[in-house]
């Protein structure tokens, strides 16, 4: 799992990236101003477990397999990935992925509630029509 915060816009962004059985899940959250390191942490301890569990679509990860590093190269590497601004391209496509599903549901919900408000409407001007009949 990779946090990456960066400045975009007005705004700093947190991008988090699971890894999982070969597939790369990503969610965005936005924490507005600068954040301080106790809000980073705040977020990693309660809020991040359940925004990444929500994702429902991943792209596939190319990944190498793990293996044992030499700690000097794999601080070189830290060193490299803090300089490296930006979220990689296959969290970007998660992202999208993820971003276009809760789209498709949102707009189901709401024809749904539209067409269930359009059905009400319509019984209440039946039941008034029934009661100007009737002479009430």
């Amino acid at each position: 799992m990779k946090l990456t915060v960066f400045f975009e816009g007005p705004f700093w962004i947190g991008v988090v990236e699971d890894t999982e059985h070969g597939r790369l899940k990503a969610c965005r959250h936005v924490f507005g101003s600068e954040p301080k390191d106790t809000e980073v942490l705040q977020f990693v301890d309660s809020l991040m477990m359940p925004l990444i569990e929500r994702v429902t679509q991943g792209t596939k990860n190319a990944q190498e397999p793990l293996r044992r590093i030499n700690p000097k190269r794999l601080a070189r590497r830290a060193a490299m990935e803090m300089t490296k601004r930006g979220i990689s391209t296959q969290s970007q496509e998660a992202l999208r992925l993820d971003y276009e599903s809760r789209k498709k549901e949102r707009a189901c919900h709401s024809r749904e509630q539209r067409e269930a408000l359009q059905e009400k409407k319509r019984s209440i001007r039946i039941q008034k029509r029934k009661a100007k009949h009737r002479g009430r």
